[in-house]
């Protein structure tokens, strides 16, 4: 079982004597291409031996309508991932990126296009981002139901960070096709 640090104290690195704060994260994680499933558990799997990464909660799978994509484009398998770390949000994005190309996502021109895993940082502690390819709170997570759902059922009492609590988001999203996988589940260690 994984130990969770304790998110009042600062992480001493043992070799240089740097101090890290430990900050919460929230990590979505879907794929609508190839093992679904898989895909995800590969992604959990991925995340939890990741050094300095502390998985403590993963989320029930969902099955969702993919938004904003090309015609014919398959539903998706949604998850959440909580995690303590005292990486750097971009350190955690550059992981998040290998983790996705290491199950063979490609990347395109075209928005929304299908894809084996995405890994989205949602937010990293009280950080915030506005950079080309790190925006943090994630822009559009107050308004995804695949992201809220998921993150709702492991944190009910969890607020986005500029946007206010997540029931609150989620409850406006009811226009979105979400369901529920009691059939499928995801194991962290």
């Amino acid at each position: 079982m994984t130990e969770t640090p304790n998110p009042h104290i600062v992480d001493t690195d043992t070799l240089t004597g740097e101090m890290h704060p430990i900050r919460r994260c929230v990590l979505a994680i879907g794929s609508n291409l190839g093992e679904r499933l898989n895909n995800l558990q590969g992604a959990v799997n991925s995340l939890a031996d990741t050094p300095e990464v502390w998985v403590t909660a993963v989320s029930p799978v969902y099955e969702t309508a993919p938004l904003d994509a090309p015609e014919g484009s398959k539903d998706f398998l949604n998850a959440v991932v909580l995690a303590d770390t005292t990486l750097s949000a971009r350190t955690l994005l550059e992981r998040a990126l290998a983790v996705e190309d290491a199950y063979g996502r490609e990347r395109t021109d075209e928005a929304g296009a299908p894809r084996t895993l995405d890994v989205d940082l949602i937010v990293v502690g009280d950080r915030r981002a506005n950079d080309e390819d790190l925006v943090l709170p994630h822009p559009k997570a107050h308004e995804r139901a695949f992201v809220l759902a998921p993150w709702n059922d492991v944190e009910p009492d969890a607020e986005l960070l500029d946007q206010g609590p997540v029931a609150d988001l989620l409850a406006k999203t009811a226009d979105q096709t979400i369901t529920l996988r009691d059939d499928l589940s995801l194991t962290f260690q």
